[in-house]
């Protein structure tokens, strides 16, 4: 019989082998996850980071930390091709990854520097190679559903609500054939579908997909329901009219009228009473100007007190003036067909001006008509072929927006078919700020 001490002794010293062989980790130690920070195991290191200064260099932040003046010249040459170091801008954000030897001296191996809120790139120093490598932070995206009371303008209620910057914009380009935006009332209002995208589930870094929209303006309801028509995303409105219209509700963004539409203004430079028959827009100089739909330009130069001036000629008889510009965007000439949303000049104060704005004019048989007020022609309307898929699509997400179905039951039914995924439109974020 075996000695049961012997046994034991035995099965202990198997016991400590088998330890030995997996290094002495327990099985906590070894499932632990590995932390990773710009795709670097952070848990190797002391990470220090800071902020690019003005005036400060790479080179610089390097030579600190003991990389040499020769290393720093060969990471410019490799540089070049992938991102070079002059890219760097002040108020950045840069990660130093630091090593300590067996003689307790500090080696950095790493540095990462966040080109955008979510892209970076990484130069390496271990050993005697230099690697450059790009990565982008991993983010989570949520499901979002926010409405709010507008008081002032869309802007302001955005911002009164902390909501995405960019939503504003999106919201804009949706309904940009449809709302006033330079016309909104006090208690306008709107409810709006969207996915946003985080970093560590708490920095916001941008939008994506817009699921739905309701716009109440002058007490009208405009919904806008995503749909896929002729292999192009399209918002329309809940009776399946689309929501493009011929002409854009105006030709420039981020401004307020001035001056409207009348027979009798009072002109601010000659003080008399005359006919004023545009609208003016007033907005800084530079101010992108965009042509309100199809057509070909039939005049390009100086039209006196009108200064640098572009007509362009629409269907319907329609002609389009825009007056007082700074400057003609490049390659717009007499004869040039553009298409509604293209760049065709810039906002400037030239001709006889008190300012800077855009006088915006419509002529219609040659008599000229108040542009706040010509009636809008819809584009073609959901196919009769797409009427059902489209009906179902309206009808959950008019739900969802109204509180009777959850972002759950939404995301299963309407997914595959609303839209494939939208481009993130990431959030322009001022220096040194990290709120939104």
């Amino acid at each position: 019989m075996t000695n049961p001490i012997f046994r034991y002794t035995l099965l202990f010293g198997l016991a400590l082998l088998l330890t030995g062989c997996r290094g002495g980790k327990s099985a906590a130690e070894e499932e632990k996850p590995i932390r990773l920070v710009y795709g670097i195991e952070a848990d190797r290191y002391r990470l220090e980071t800071g902020e690019i200064q003005s005036g400060e260099t790479v080179g610089g932040i390097l030579g600190r930390h003991g990389i040499t003046a020769r290393t720093i010249d060969r990471l410019d040459r490799a540089a070049r091709q992938q991102f070079p170091l002059r890219n760097i801008r002040p108020g950045r954000r840069y990660t130093l990854f630091l090593r300590t030897d067996s003689l307790q001296q500090e080696h950095l191996d790493y540095m990462a520097y966040e080109k955008t809120i979510t892209e970076y790139v990484v130069f390496g120093f271990v050993g005697d190679s230099i690697t450059i490598t790009q990565g982008e932070k991993p983010t989570t995206v949520q499901r979002t559903k926010k409405s709010a009371v507008i008081s002032t303008s869309l802007w302001g209620a955005i911002m009164e609500q902390d909501l995405p910057y960019a939503l504003a914009a999106e919201l804009e380009d949706i309904y940009q054939w449809t709302v006033d935006f330079f016309g909104i009332q006090q208690g306008d209002a709107f409810t709006v579908i969207y996915d946003e995208r985080f970093i560590d589930d708490t920095l916001s870094v941008g939008i994506g997909r817009i699921w739905g929209a309701k716009f109440t303006h002058g007490n009208k309801d405009y919904y806008a329901i995503p749909f896929r028509q002729g292999g192009k995303l399209q918002y329309w409105e809940a009776d399946g009219a689309s929501l493009r219209k011929q002409l854009l509700k105006a030709p420039l963004k981020f401004s307020r009228i001035s001056s409207k539409f009348s027979y009798s203004r009072l002109h601010p430079v000659h003080k008399v009473r005359r006919a004023h028959t545009g609208v003016d827009y007033a907005a800084p100089t530079g101010t992108p100007v965009r042509a309100v739909a199809d057509g070909v330009v039939t005049f390009r130069g100086w039209g006196g007190g009108g200064g640098n001036t572009i007509k362009i000629k629409h269907a319907g008889n329609l002609v389009t003036g825009y007056l007082h510009l700074s400057r003609f965007a490049k390659g717009i000439a007499v004869g040039k067909r553009v298409s509604q949303g293209d760049l065709i000049g810039y906002v400037g104060s030239t001709g006889t001006s008190t300012g800077p704005h855009l006088d915006y004019r419509i002529w219609k048989n040659g008599t000229p008509i108040n542009p706040l007020s010509v009636p809008q022609n819809p584009a073609e309307p959901i196919a009769e072929a797409n009427r059902t898929q489209f009906e179902y699509v309206r009808d959950c997400i008019i739900a969802e927006l109204e509180g009777r179905a959850t972002p759950e039951q939404i995301i299963t039914q309407v997914d595959s078919v609303v839209l494939p995924v939208q481009p993130i439109v990431e959030e322009v974020i001022p220096e040194k700020r990290s709120k939104r």
